[in-house]
């Protein structure tokens, strides 16, 4: 373990003005100019190369240790919400109608963390560590984008560390589970035509409206009938569409929807059943229907030998009452993408605090978090790093 805990000491504050920086100057998705050269002015002034994408926005930094041997990966996401801080600190959101209301500046500030430190000792580190500051999480283009710009193709490494906060756990705590922790994601895109007329004369249209509003019922029995009920998954239609007036029928219905799962065989099966249910519907109802269903991202799945070792890196600085097993999240992650090119383990940190009023949800404009808990993240990711090197050697 080194002198990791002396190390967390010596940069706590730094970081913490860092990541007050970026809370101060949010910037939306594939817009993060700022960030993006506040991250590269940082990384060379520890000494760690940069490695170029030829992309906009993004960093990826590369510590060369002493002497040959494995690369590991850090990942964080530095982008921002389109929502407006309500919250009164010294370091509110300076970008009218822009947050940081994930806490991507958190995540930003924990690998910058790690990259302080393990600068700090590569005389000791037996391989290389990469740093990947990504951009667009929230739109899910931003791993994509840097896999197809080279990274993890081009530019190799064996395995790569991420980290979510989560206000639902107290800060400083590290919540690490086997198997699945956030969910894979699709789209649909769903498209009901009918025939339309005056409402007063319903029996001379072919409703839309009617048969859309029972699609949105029929597609809830799939969860409930054709699923385990051992077996997370969920579909849920988010927006309907349709109508200009009060006395029209109209011709047409869109709605728009997401369905999360975590085995493939599950993830089929829905896409299988959403196709059958809408068509059926369509049928009985005497309406054309169309689906555009779209993959968006991979399930995070740690598997147990990765779980393992990050249990025991976390251990050596956190012990064991600081870690904890969470419940899996249904929400998605791009972080998915990369290990799909390359092992991978996620894990969260809890920045929760009721006392200072820290305990609002994700995407509220009054999210904040204890920047106690960034420190802490960044050392047991380094701790995670540098043990990684170890598992890579002994395979």
């Amino acid at each position: 373990m080194l002198n990791l805990h002396h190390l967390k000491e010596l940069y706590e504050n730094e970081v913490i003005e860092f990541r007050r920086d970026l809370h101060m100057y949010p910037e939306l998705s594939l817009k993060e100019y700022r960030t993006t050269e506040r991250i590269k002015e940082k990384l060379t002034s520890l000494g760690i190369d940069i490695i170029d994408l030829g992309m906009e926005t993004g960093v990826v930094g590369l510590l060369k240790g002493k002497e040959e041997g494995p690369t590991i990966a850090l990942r964080a996401d530095i982008d921002a919400l389109p929502i407006q801080e309500l919250r009164d600190v010294e370091y509110k959101s300076r970008n009218d109608g822009v947050m940081h209301a994930c806490g991507h500046d958190f995540h930003a500030a924990i690998v910058m963390g790690a990259a302080m430190i393990l600068s700090n000792m590569r005389d000791r580190i037996g391989g290389n560590i990469m740093f990947v500051f990504q951009p667009a999480e929230e739109t899910n283009e931003g791993a994509r984008l840097m896999v197809e710009n080279g990274l993890f193709t081009d530019i190799k490494a064996d395995l790569i560390f991420g980290v979510h906060n989560t206000p639902e756990i107290p800060w400083g705590k590290i919540a690490i589970k086997k198997g699945g922790l956030m969910a894979a994601v699709d789209t649909i895109k769903i498209r009901v035509r009918g025939k339309g007329g005056h409402g007063a004369i319903p029996n001379a249209t072919r409703d839309p409206i009617v048969a859309a509003a029972a699609m949105v019922m029929d597609l809830q029995t799939i969860v409930s009938r054709n699923i385990s009920p051992f077996e997370p998954a969920v579909i849920s239609i988010g927006t309907f569409n349709s109508g200009t007036a009060n006395n029209i029928i109209s011709e047409v219905v869109e709605m728009t929807g997401t369905v999360r799962s975590f085995s493939e065989e599950t993830r089929e099966i829905l896409s299988k059943r959403i196709k059958e249910v809408l068509e059926h519907t369509a049928k009985a109802y005497n309406v054309d229907v169309e689906l555009d269903y779209i993959n968006e991202l991979p399930a995070i799945i740690n598997s147990q030998e990765l779980t393992e070792l990050a249990y025991k890196a976390a251990k050596e600085i956190v012990g064991e009452e600081g870690i904890i097993e969470p419940i899996p999240s249904m929400g998605g992650e791009d972080f998915a993408v990369f290990t799909e090119k390359i092992p991978g383990f996620y894990f969260w940190v809890g920045v929760g605090n009721k006392e200072k009023d820290m305990e609002y949800v994700w995407h509220n404009p009054r999210f904040d978090g204890d920047e106690r808990a960034i420190m802490i993240a960044a050392t047991v990711m380094s701790n995670m790093a540098l043990k990684g090197m170890d598992y890579i050697k002994g395979k």
